[in-house]
């Protein structure tokens, strides 16, 4: 077994915080538009929805990501540790999220509502996949076996929102 270099480390903890992000931006962001969607709210309910998770949950999942990071390296270093690493950790994982957010949100934008639900449903699908076919290419692992399974636990999400909303539209 080859043991990685400390940068190695760092890069592959780097990568990992990317994923992280991209996926839960995707995941959550479809989910919530897709539940609101099925619910019966307007359009214009759904985007100021998406706009305020998006921003909201970047800023949110950066700065737990940062904590996380800091108090990693405090515990694994006994003592307080400069805060580069993990202000690189939380950057990553605000900008991974927050750009991921506007994949499934954008179609809600430009595209009727009936039809935005399934774009965004099929475009975060997609970018699902390619996450996980670009995440196994760098870890040279099998590509469509990682895609399909990023995105079928992604659709697991996907679904779970839309079954909150069916529920929540006939319960209100």
């Amino acid at each position: 077994m080859a043991f990685l270099d400390r940068g190695a480390t760092r890069r592959a903890h780097y990568l990992g915080t990317f994923v992280f992000g991209v996926e839960d931006s995707l995941v959550s962001t479809v989910g919530l538009l897709s539940g609101i969607a099925i619910a019966g709210v307007s359009q214009r309910t759904i985007l100021v929805s998406g706009i305020i998770l998006v921003l909201v949950e970047a800023f949110s999942m950066a700065v737990g990501s940062f904590l996380a990071e800091h108090s990693e390296e405090d515990y694994l270093n006994k003592r307080e540790m400069p805060l580069g690493n993990s202000v690189a950790d939380g950057a990553i994982m605000f900008f991974s999220y927050f750009a991921s957010g506007f994949i499934p949100l954008f179609p809600y934008a430009v595209f009727a509502e009936a039809l935005a639900f399934r774009v965004s449903v099929a475009m975060s699908l997609f970018a699902l996949f390619f996450l996980g076919a670009v995440g196994a290419r760098l870890s040279h692992t099998g590509i469509v076996r990682n895609g399909f399974r990023m995105a079928a636990i992604g659709g697991i999400a996907i679904m779970v929102g839309i079954l909150v909303g069916i529920i929540t539209r006939s319960i209100l």
